[in-house]
């Protein structure tokens, strides 16, 4: 990702925020307004608490339809963010996405690691792909795929 790509990282970030924008009431300039702010913040938010992170566009069939960041330190591998645009989601695109980041979990002998909102739809992606809750941080689960030998690796 470059700052070139900030516009379109942000209307994904928007994309994932338009359901409970709605129940606002309030028009769209507004809305639009609103989540360009918290974009920022939550941008700046990353880059200063993770500064060694990956941030990167993600690009599927040669469009781009979603952003990955990663940060990968010496105890786990943290998905800081992971999101696609409305189309592009349920098409097995961020499945196919953990499914890389959880064979490079298991080669280095590290746990995958992520925040998940409660009411996140991939919720049960999560599960079905062999995370646990490990702690409980309000809004958010923190959720772990605990280091697995590759003898034990099944997916």
């Amino acid at each position: 990702m470059t700052d070139a790509d900030l516009p379109f990282m942000r209307q994904v970030y928007a994309s994932t925020r338009q359901d409970e924008m709605a129940m606002t009431g309030w028009p769209q300039s507004k809305i639009d307004e609103f989540l360009a702010m918290q974009f920022m913040a939550q941008h700046q938010h990353y880059q200063q608490y993770y500064p060694q992170a990956s941030f990167d566009v993600i690009v599927w069939a040669g469009q781009p339809v979603g952003r990955l960041y990663v940060d990968r330190t010496f105890a786990d591998i943290r998905i800081v963010d992971i999101a696609l645009l409305p189309p592009y989601r349920g098409k097995g695109i961020g499945g196919y996405l953990l499914e890389q980041l959880l064979s490079e979990a298991r080669d280095q002998g590290r746990a995958l690691a992520i925040h998940v909102e409660k009411n996140n739809p991939a919720m049960s992606l999560y599960k079905r792909l062999g995370f646990v809750k490990t702690e409980d941080k309000g809004v958010y689960d923190f959720m772990e795929r605990p280091p697995q030998p590759l003898e034990e690796y099944s997916e």
